[in-house]
């Protein structure tokens, strides 16, 4: 549970236990107790159903959070209030000004939580003064469900779809569990039928279930080993160059299958219940661009800045000038958005850089495909660097290791000793992060479809079962995405 100490106006929050996907309590437990709740053959109508998929996902988050679900709950009412006063005007002025409403009341929502303590932190440095020790918790998964409600907003206020009317329907858009801890952004235009109208099947159902066996998978057999030896090897004071390389791609070989493996379980959990989210992840290994890169990469995120963002400030069609601070807009904020440390903002202006060097040059698509991808991954691994650092100075000796500088020598016993212990799982999540066995697959059941349909399902079961054993059994068990 949650409990607050009080000292010197510095708030803690501690002992904080959430519920994630690849828990035995919600595996063994609420998931099936959700399922036989919502199945109940003697309410089978769409008000119960979705009713009772609320109050589950209230608990899933209140499990984990018993204070800021309320925090939650306040946001989804006053933005339901808010778009329903905004869809009663035809005047655009008067829209525009809920609209600002709406958006202004979800910011300052995110900047109390999120940004407040750094805020005061760096404007203390900036006036020489001692700032006043300000730490607020961050409630798990307020980006994401902030996004979707602002999600909600903008599509009332541009047409895209009409106000929702019925709050308890909102509030399952908003809070509906399989996303709205850590995604991926499913968009209100998007689901807006299906909160209504939507037929569970027993196809579905199955899909659903096979999905997320392999998100399971992706989350317990490859992200947290890889996450293992990259805690250990960014723990480290002295590194050689070998061992420096080796914790930059265990680390982002982690927060591929930490993320994708996380949004393939909660895809699958709304097949469990009839909703279908869009796809959040497209091999983004295997870019040959940085552009290409993000348009593979958490595709629901980057999708939302282009058409929120991006698209309303004038996205390509404008000068030269007026495009670099389009750009420098959506990474600036991309960067913000993923956390309250100079480290991102940085990473973001970093990819700033990259895809306005892109933009403007073109020299990404005149490489030869080979050093095109390698250019891209060579980008994208040193950025995760930065990523996972703590500090800016930490980020500069860790990349400075990568290329010699610091470094303990070129390779040494710390890097045979990881790379020996977890070489099958590095190779398989290498393996697995190009499209490799999808076309293994798509070229079996060209030639025998039975025998794929057999062969699949037994790996999947195969592959659930390993899953849940690893599950009982594991100590470490992190997830990145929970501290956006």
């Amino acid at each position: 549970m949650t409990y607050y100490v009080l000292v010197s106006q510095t708030i803690y929050f501690k002992g904080c236990i959430r519920m994630v996907f690849s828990s035995t309590v919600f595996l063994f437990l609420f998931l099936p107790l959700a399922l036989a709740g919502y199945y109940n053959p003697l309410w089978k109508g769409r008000a119960f159903r979705n009713s009772f998929l609320l109050l589950a996902s209230l608990g899933f988050y209140a499990w984990g959070e018993p204070v800021f679900v309320f925090i939650m709950a306040l946001s989804i009412a006053v933005n339901w209030a808010l778009v329903l006063a905004m869809a009663r005007h035809r005047e655009q002025g008067q829209r525009k000004r809920w609209l600002v409403a709406a958006i202004g009341f979800d910011v300052a929502l995110l900047v109390v939580f999120k940004y407040v303590s750094f805020i005061a932190r760096n404007m203390g440095l900036v006036l020489g003064k001692d700032s006043v020790a300000l730490t607020i918790a961050l409630p798990i998964g307020i980006s994401f469900f902030t996004f979707q409600i602002m999600s909600y907003v903008f599509d009332v206020y541009y047409r895209k779809a009409a106000a929702q009317r019925s709050l308890v329907n909102l509030a399952l858009y908003i809070s509906m569990f399989p996303q709205l801890i850590a995604g991926p952004i499913v968009r209100y235009q998007t689901v807006a039928a299906e909160i209504e109208r939507r037929a569970e099947n027993a196809g579905d159902f199955a899909l659903g279930m096979t999905r997320f066996a392999i998100g399971l998978g992706k989350k317990l057999l490859i992200a947290n080993y890889a996450g293992f030896i990259a805690d250990r090897l960014f723990g480290l004071d002295s590194l050689s160059v070998a061992s420096a390389w080796l914790g930059a791609v265990a680390y982002s070989l982690q927060i591929f299958f930490d993320f994708s493996g996380y949004s393939d379980m909660a895809i699958g959990l709304g097949r469990l219940f009839g909703f279908h989210f869009l796809e959040n992840f497209d091999y983004p290994y295997t870019a040959v661009s940085i552009t290409g890169f993000w348009r593979r990469w958490h595709i629901s995120l980057s999708t939302w800045f282009r058409d929120y963002v991006y698209i309303p400030l004038g996205g390509s069609r404008v000068t030269k000038p007026r495009l670099l601070l389009n750009l420098l807009a959506v990474w600036g904020l991309t960067g913000v958005w993923h956390g309250a440390n100079w480290t991102f903002v940085v990473w973001g202006l970093a990819y700033f850089a990259l895809i306005a060097l892109e933009r403007f040059t073109g020299f990404a698509g005149r490489l030869p495909r080979a050093v095109a991808r390698a250019y891209t991954l060579l980008c994208v691994l040193v950025l995760w660097v930065l990523f996972r650092a703590e500090s800016l100075p930490l980020a500069g000796r860790y990349i400075a290791a990568l290329f010699g500088f610091g470094a303990t020598g070129f390779i040494d016993e710390t890097f045979w000793l990881y790379a020996g212990n977890g070489k099958w799982v590095l190779l398989a999540g290498l393996l697995l992060s190009t499209p490799v066995a999808r076309g293994c697959g798509a070229a079996l059941a060209r030639r025998d479809v039975r025998v794929y349909r057999i062969a699949s399902a037994l790996g999947v079961i195969a592959l659930f079962s390993v899953s849940l054993l690893v599950c009982i059994k594991a100590t470490y068990n992190p997830f990145i995405y929970f501290n956006f």
